[in-house]
């Protein structure tokens, strides 16, 4: 049946009196509470942590490796064609990964705060309990990342899952040719975020990320990695709103400067501490948990005002990923 122009007239008014509403915009307080329950997201990395994602090392990690398959090229076990390694000369100790990993728990449950979990990790990825590189928080929801490595497709569904059962929104998921993970990225400030270019991000990534940004006014930096370098947290985490933990040797110059014009101290991580001590995780403003085994870059973040929570994290890290790379962290407090 044909519309009558009465009807016509009416449904045009309706829609005029209910007009659609471009502002608040989508990630202001007030449309976040609104639609999705809370204001979600990380604004910046040292804000107050409220949520944080975890993983805890797999059941079939140990099984997985298989300690005939010692690969003198590359100085780990390792199965080319199956796509896994393990770096360190003993073979995993899941009981201990997972010991240390119960440790970090408890440390942000004292630090208050909410822990939730991927529990649905896809057999044989031995590196699901680096939820860092899986999903990235900035203001307003989530970005899933898209593994680069063949040994980790796949991670992103079950943290997709995961977020999505929080009712957290989802703003993008690198798609196309885009490689993007969450270790290397950061925020700066709540202006400025950086992303590590290299073996585990390429250019397509970042502008994908990038595209994300922008609407929030955040301004995103590309450091070009050294090397083979997977992320840019093995040489940059920032520690307070002011402070930042480097290794000087993984970052170009320009940026090093770049700091400075943003009144960013850095504090060096000590030559002689392990190379996993930059990857540390900040809980609130000044105070970060980092692996016991850095005393001496610990006693640097103290001359800085840097509080830190010491825990033993060696075997996790055997398995490639320190404190920082284990936690995803999902909202943050703005400072």
């Amino acid at each position: 049946m044909a519309m009558a122009l009465s009807d016509e007239w009416s449904y045009h008014q309706t829609i005029k009196a209910f007009a659609s509403e471009a502002e608040p915009p989508f990630e202001s307080a007030e449309q976040q509470r609104l639609v999705w329950g809370r204001e979600w997201g990380c604004p910046n990395d040292v804000g107050t942590l409220r949520v944080v994602l975890l993983c805890r090392p797999p059941d079939d990690l140990a099984t997985v490796v298989d300690t005939s398959k010692w690969d003198s090229g590359l100085e780990a076990y390792a199965d080319r064609e199956a796509g896994w390694y393990w770096r360190h000369r003993e073979p995993p100790d899941l009981k201990k990964m997972r010991e240390q990993h119960d440790r970090l728990a408890a440390a942000l449950r004292n630090e208050r705060a909410e822990l939730t979990y991927v529990s649905d990790t896809v057999p044989g990825h031995i590196k699901s309990q680096s939820t860092r590189d899986q999903v990235v928080a900035v203001r307003g929801g989530a970005i899933i990342c898209r593994m680069g490595a063949r040994l980790r497709r796949g991670e992103e569904a079950p943290v997709t899952r995961a977020v999505a059962a929080l009712g957290m929104p989802i703003l993008r998921t690198i798609n196309g040719s885009g490689i993007f993970e969450g270790g290397s990225f950061a925020m700066i400030n709540e202006q400025t975020a950086v992303v590590g270019i290299g073996a585990r991000a390429n250019a397509e990534g970042a502008r994908q990320v990038e595209e994300v940004l922008r609407p929030l006014g955040v301004e995103l930096l590309k450091v070009e990695l050294n090397g083979y370098k997977q992320h840019i947290d093995g040489a940059f985490v920032m520690a307070d709103v002011d402070v930042a933990l480097i290794n000087p040797i993984g970052l170009p110059f320009w940026f090093l400067e770049k700091l400075k014009a943003l009144k960013v101290r850095t504090v060096e991580c000590h030559p002689d501490d392990p190379p996993f001590t930059v990857n540390c995780l900040a809980v609130r403003p000044g105070r970060v948990i980092m692996s016991r085994t850095s005393a001496r870059t610990v006693e640097r973040l103290g001359k800085a005002g840097v509080e830190v929570i010491s825990l033993d994290y060696e075997h996790v890290y055997r398995g490639g990923g320190g404190v920082h790379c284990s936690t995803a962290p999902l909202v943050r407090d703005r400072v």
